[in-house]
């Protein structure tokens, strides 16, 4: 587990994090979002040990980060930093070597992984020579070479296609489950919202909003149900008749509406089950789930 703790840090005037905290726990992925300049990659460095903190700590499973905690990650930057006339395989191997592995290991974590992630046959390459999505897989191969005990990735889904997207999903979920703590950015909130366990939201250097996935789309979910009858009588008009209700869209047996409180939105489920009769039954009643993106609105505003 990776703990984040008051963390603060300015450049001159600038205060660009103001008491960052968050967890990223061991065997779950967190998403790191945020706009443009809201702090995502400092923390990262921060974290990384590349920038240091003006106030707070970093620490890992309790105890203070160490450098050799840290040379145990797995780190991709928002930079690119691969040696571009230098082929795919031989970086990966000499990466490898950087942290301590032997040759035979290197080698053989460096092929698995260009396997892996689709790069089997551009292995002899030259990293420029290749396209820039797989340029992109490459880099996220360099992350994962020396099997990190943890993972901090800052945009690695930019300039992927979407089979790409889907082969890298599933490389990061199986470090996940081994265990690791698995913290990634990313301005594509649908990738986000299916991939993460947990979600953390910074804008302006604060943390706007953090926990799980599920359990924060329960906590903006708000006061908006929807309502679905069946059957040929099946009419949700009197669902306007409630007190303090308002519907926001109606279609024969199906209505949405917002409710003033839980009372109100169980009196219409309590009315559609009263009324229900041969013809006319409930086939669902639940209240509307906010996807990450209205949330992500919601908190930045």
């Amino acid at each position: 587990m990776i703990d984040i703790a008051g963390v603060s840090r300015s450049f001159g005037e600038r205060r660009v994090l103001d008491d960052v905290s968050f967890t990223v726990e061991g065997g779950r992925m967190t998403g790191f979002v945020g706009g443009n300049g809201a702090g995502k990659t400092t923390t990262m460095r921060i974290i990384l040990g590349v920038l240091s903190a003006d106030a707070g700590t970093v620490s890992l499973d309790g105890t203070a980060i160490t450098p050799a905690d840290r040379a145990r990650f797995g780190y991709m930057p928002e930079e690119r930093g691969l040696y571009p006339k230098m082929q795919v395989l031989e970086q990966l191997v000499y990466l490898g070597r950087l942290h301590g592995m032997s040759a035979a290991a290197a080698k053989k974590s460096a092929a698995d992984l260009i396997e892996r992630l689709g790069l089997g046959e551009r292995g002899g390459d030259t990293l420029e020579s290749l396209s820039l999505g797989n340029q992109q897989r490459a880099q996220i191969a360099a992350a994962l070479v020396h099997e990190p005990s943890a993972l901090v990735l800052d945009e690695p889904f930019s300039g992927l296609d979407p089979m790409a997207v889907e082969v890298v999903l599933a490389v990061l979920r199986d470090y996940a489950a081994q265990g690791a703590p698995v913290l990634f950015s990313s301005h594509q909130l649908d990738i986000v919202e299916r991939l993460c366990d947990d979600v953390v939201v910074i804008g302006g250097g604060r943390i706007l909003a953090s926990g799980s996935r599920e359990g924060l789309r329960a906590q903006h979910s708000g006061s908006s149900f929807e309502l679905e009858l069946e059957g040929p009588a099946a009419d949700a008009g009197w669902v306007r008749e409630q007190p303090g209700v308002e519907v926001t869209h109606l279609d024969g047996g199906f209505a949405r509406f917002d409710a003033p409180d839980a009372a109100a939105a169980q009196a219409v489920l309590a009315r559609a089950v009263q009324q229900a009769a041969p013809g006319a039954a409930v086939r669902r009643f639940a209240p509307i789930t906010p996807s990450l993106a209205q949330i992500f609105k919601e908190v930045v505003r």
